[in-house]
């Protein structure tokens, strides 16, 4: 199955402002993510070119890396032949762009994955971290309700955990 998963948002912020909060991606400071509601990214050697790791049971690798503009993880799971990218994209002096990219093919079991659980899952941790970044600069963000069905796939997973 061919993927093409984007989200994007625009932040009222110069492009270097966001590079920063990128930079601590993998860290225990991570200011991107919502490591308050998901897993943490985890990376074994940081943000460099080769680095592995990833965040829950998803895997993959740094495959590049431009400071202050984009980083691209190539996935490392059979089943899942792609990458998923953070950019961000200056609009003008107060304004970026921050996206985040999936492009792949699945196949197999990886299929059923993804469409039963790992895109919905995905969203919802997406829509999370822009949420996050954004409510660096405005406290006052509305953030956006999980859809009944990450509700449940969440409580699942939980259970299974125990």
């Amino acid at each position: 199955m061919k993927v093409h998963n984007l989200h994007t948002r625009i932040i009222p912020q110069p492009r270097h402002t966001l590079g920063l909060l990128m930079a601590t991606l993998a860290t225990k400071n991570d200011q991107m993510l919502a490591t308050d509601k998901w897993p943490r990214m985890r990376l074994d050697k940081g943000l460099v070119p080769g680095s592995r790791g990833g965040h829950g049971p998803i895997r993959y690798f740094v495959s590049e890396y431009h400071e202050g503009e984009s980083i691209t993880f190539t996935f490392d799971m059979k089943g899942f032949d792609g990458f998923h990218q953070f950019e961000l994209i200056e609009l003008d002096g107060e304004r970026t762009q921050l996206s985040h990219t999936i492009e792949m093919k699945t196949s197999g079991w990886a299929t059923i994955k993804w469409a039963l659980a790992i895109r919905w899952l995905h969203d919802a941790f997406i829509e999370d971290a822009f949420d996050r970044v954004e409510g660096h600069f405005n406290p006052k963000i509305q953030h956006g309700e999980w859809s009944w069905w990450v509700k449940v796939m969440r409580w699942m997973m939980s259970r299974s955990k125990r």
